[in-house]
């Protein structure tokens, strides 16, 4: 039998007399309160919770009762007292707590119900420094932590999702909470505090531009649990940090089943990758296992999609959907001639979402917006006893930022696509050699462990795409390619010019930048440097 301090077994059942209610988040509170009275919990509260509930007709007693203390300073003290914490943290089976609680009138406290400040909704509307610090809650997460800690003899709600739950157990157990459903709010209630805290400390971060604090602390909410992760042996759940970035998080799902592990990662390349692009220009990303199989831009969404799909038919199948504009009817007739797993966009008209709505398993989200390519933000991964985080690579390099290397400048169109091609190489995985031509790409190489590989696939995959369209000769001959990291060698060059490239973008900075340099002014190429490389791994 578990036991608590000094050996106490802890009760299975422990009858709810008191309660505590000090909430932010008032959604369901009166209906609680009224199952809580009604069971004859007798109701304690503060300031702006104790005024809904008595509106609502409930007898509540002031917290101050309690403690024979007014609250003070603006209310940021009225909890943190000892006629508080003592109530939640008395160990009902302990002689000496239970007699320092009759010597100092303490009463004891069977359920805390509380929830916080809402900090992470400020911040996320840009409030000032000023206004989120007094939203960082002092109290709240003191008497969540204790009511946990004690959690032997107190029950701790710190969700409305979690009232009924608790209503349900009193009735079932003659006003009694059970312990597996003690244990289980504890556990709950220390996450949350966690995750607040994890918000407090990385907002506090950002704002002092520590790029390395002494502990890092990264929390987010279950959005749901997954089917399975990657594979089907792996269990997996969607956690969302509150970021009001639009995206796959923040997402709105019309139609279509659960997304999965996979589903989510692939949309989330697709979206962050049409992003680049704003909404001066009609564009289309397709993506397959997080890797574009094919981007284009055009005059129409349905243009976009069309060119897009045309640089891998055969990668696009099963694939991810993206677009910077909302979806129209004549766009969402092409894209049902081919399955598609995920559409994700900023909206969707009345009739696209009719027609795409006769394919049941497709998901189609919409976002209300599109995601700030230039944005400062972190991403996380693990590894064996850590964690990796750097800042997101929201690195821009355009056209007016290129260095011209070679004796040849490109031409304007050139130019375009050049800045084109390497805004899409951003998001392939390295090695990446992304092939363009009049905006749109036209091979793709990706992942590879050779640079030169990667040339060499995006031009074997340009020909299997001609062959498919029909075409004479693959659409790389006089197009553009930009490579994601320098050309260690002239030999990936080489593989490019091959294939019938007319101008390179790459960042520049190898040891031997200038063999490079010699074999494009050789093959009469233009060749620019951007001083900015985007490794994806």
């Amino acid at each position: 039998m578990a036991v608590v301090s000094k050996n106490h077994p802890v009760p299975e059942l422990v009858r709810v007399r008191r309660a505590l209610l000090s909430v932010s988040d008032k959604s369901g509170l009166v209906a609680f309160a009224q199952g809580l009275a009604a069971a004859g919990v007798e109701l304690v509260s503060t300031g702006g919770t104790r005024t809904a509930l008595e509106a609502a007709g409930l007898k509540v007693r002031d917290v101050s009762e309690l403690t024979a203390f007014p609250e003070i300073m603006d209310g940021r003290v009225k909890t943190l007292h000892p006629g508080v914490h003592g109530g939640l943290l008395g160990i009902r089976d302990d002689a000496e707590h239970q007699a320092a609680m009759a010597e100092h009138s303490i009463a004891e406290i069977d359920l805390a119900v509380v929830n916080l400040y809402p900090f992470e909704e400020t911040v996320a509307k840009g409030a000032d420094y000023a206004t989120s610090v007094e939203n960082i809650d002092i109290g709240g997460p003191a008497m969540i932590r204790a009511a946990a800690k004690n959690h032997a003899y107190v029950t701790v709600v710190t969700d409305p999702d979690d009232y009924d739950r608790v209503l349900e157990a009193l009735a079932a157990n003659d006003g009694s909470v059970p312990v597996a459903l003690r244990r289980e709010l504890a556990a709950l209630a220390f996450a949350r505090t966690a995750a607040y805290d994890a918000a407090v400390s990385g907002w506090f971060a950002g704002e002092l531009a520590l790029e390395a604090p002494r502990h890092r602390a990264f929390g987010g909410r279950l959005v749901e649990v997954m089917r399975y992760g990657e594979n089907p042996h792996q269990a997996a759940a969607f956690y969302a940090t509150g970021d009001k970035r639009p995206g796959v998080a923040s997402a709105q799902l019309l139609q279509g089943k659960q997304l999965s592990y996979n589903n989510i990662n692939d949309t989330d390349a697709a979206f962050e990758l049409v992003s680049e692009f704003g909404t001066e220009r009609a564009a289309c990303a397709i993506i397959k296992h997080a890797n574009p199989c094919g981007v284009a831009v055009g005059d129409s969404l349905v243009e976009a999609y069309r060119r897009a799909l045309e640089c891998d038919q055969t990668s696009a199948f099963g694939g991810i959907l993206a677009f910077n504009q909302v979806l129209d009817a004549n766009t969402a007739e092409e894209i049902v001639k081919l399955f598609t797993e995920v559409i994700i966009a900023p909206d969707a008209s009345e009739e696209a979402r009719q027609i795409l709505s006769a394919k049941k398993n497709l998901r189609l989200m919409i976002t209300g917006g599109l995601a700030d390519p230039l944005a400062p933000g972190l991403t996380v991964r693990t590894v064996a006893g850590g964690l990796l985080v750097q800042t997101r690579d929201n690195g821009h390099v355009g056209a007016q930022d290129f260095k011209v290397v070679t004796k040849r400048a490109p031409d304007a169109r050139e130019l375009s696509d050049l800045a084109f091609a390497f805004r899409v190489a951003k998001h392939v995985k390295s090695n990446a050699i992304v092939y363009a031509r009049d905006g749109a790409t036209v091979g793709i190489g990706a992942g590879q462990m050779s640079r030169v590989d990667s040339a060499r696939i995006a031009a074997r995959k340009a020909e299997d795409a001609a062959q498919v369209l029909g075409l004479e000769a693959p659409l790389t001959r006089g197009s553009v390619v930009a490579s994601d990291a320098f050309f260690p060698f002239a030999d990936g060059l080489l593989s490019a010019i091959e294939a019938g490239a007319t101008a390179v973008v790459q960042p520049g900075g190898s040891m031997r930048d200038q063999d490079v340099i010699d074999a494009a002014d050789e093959a009469g190429i233009a060749m620019v440097f951007t001083g900015m490389r985007h490794f994806r791994h």
